[in-house]
């Protein structure tokens, strides 16, 4: 068995454009030399501008692929993005409470670039009490950690409850902020956040959040420290959107394989 190229399962949905979700973590797995073992979540349909509608995958054809590939391949790391229903955030529980020794990175999903919403409260509340816990690092951006933690009045607060909960790591991102460059924030229970400085880029990404937490989940297949796992991942993640390109009216699309020069 060939064991140079380690497999990530990701719970991710189908995006249409290509931007986002399953073919995101693809391109980017493939990209840090990890093989992606995908498992479809939802069919949205959506483009560069917004979602406007998804249908979740029925939860018991979603535990049956799982376990399927799970009982056939050595998977090193779990990547779960969004998530349709709360049938399919209690199936995943199980799954992983069943393959405890297995990191998760959790992309929590709730709402498009353009601001069409993915579940509510009830979705929210399941991510939150059934997964976080569960969770190696966790990957929100402003909104959606203030989603997950609503009674905390700063975004430290927030990252603390959230770790009180049992998730082990967060890497809070900060493009949402107003501020000139990014700065994401890395904490830990009982350690002080470490910051991140990136130089802001001028245009507006669809899939940007889904290539970090799947670069993630790749470094941490290959072996490599949370820390520099989070560090690789953030400069990959950078370099693939400063390299992205506009195929639509919306957003940008990020260019997960920047790193190859060939001229066709």
């Amino acid at each position: 068995m060939n064991s140079s190229k380690p497999t990530v399962m990701c719970f991710s949905g189908l995006d249409s454009t290509g931007g986002a979700g399953i073919q995101a973590d693809i391109e980017t797995l493939f990209s840090i030399g990890c093989h992606c073992a995908p498992v479809v979540t939802a069919l949205t349909v959506q483009n560069t501008q917004n979602a406007i509608s998804f249908s979740a995958t029925d939860a018991t054809t979603l535990i049956q692929q799982s376990r399927a590939v799970l009982e056939d391949m050595p998977i090193l790391c779990f990547k779960i993005g969004l998530l349709g229903s709360v049938e399919s955030v209690e199936v995943i529980h199980t799954l992983l409470k069943d393959y405890s020794s297995i990191p998760v990175v959790l992309d929590p999903i709730f709402v498009a670039g353009g601001g069409f919403e993915f579940g509510g409260n009830d979705l929210e509340d399941a991510i939150k009490n059934l997964l976080l816990p569960l969770t190696t690092i966790l990957t929100p951006n402003t909104e959606e950690i203030k989603k997950l933690a609503p009674t905390s009045d700063n975004l430290d607060a927030c990252a603390n409850e959230l770790l009180e909960l049992g998730c082990q790591n967060i890497l809070l991102t900060g493009t949402h902020a107003q501020t000139p460059g990014v700065v994401n924030r890395f904490y830990s229970m009982h350690q002080e956040a470490i910051l991140f400085n990136w130089p802001r880029l001028e245009d507006n990404y669809h899939g940007s959040g889904c290539t970090l937490a799947a670069a993630i989940a790749g470094y941490l297949a290959h072996k490599v420290d949370i820390r520099e796992a989070v560090q690789n991942a953030q400069r990959f993640t950078w370099e693939s959107l400063s390299h992205g390109y506009r195929i639509g009216f919306g957003q940008h699309v990020p260019n997960r394989s920047y790193w190859n020069k060939q001229k066709l």
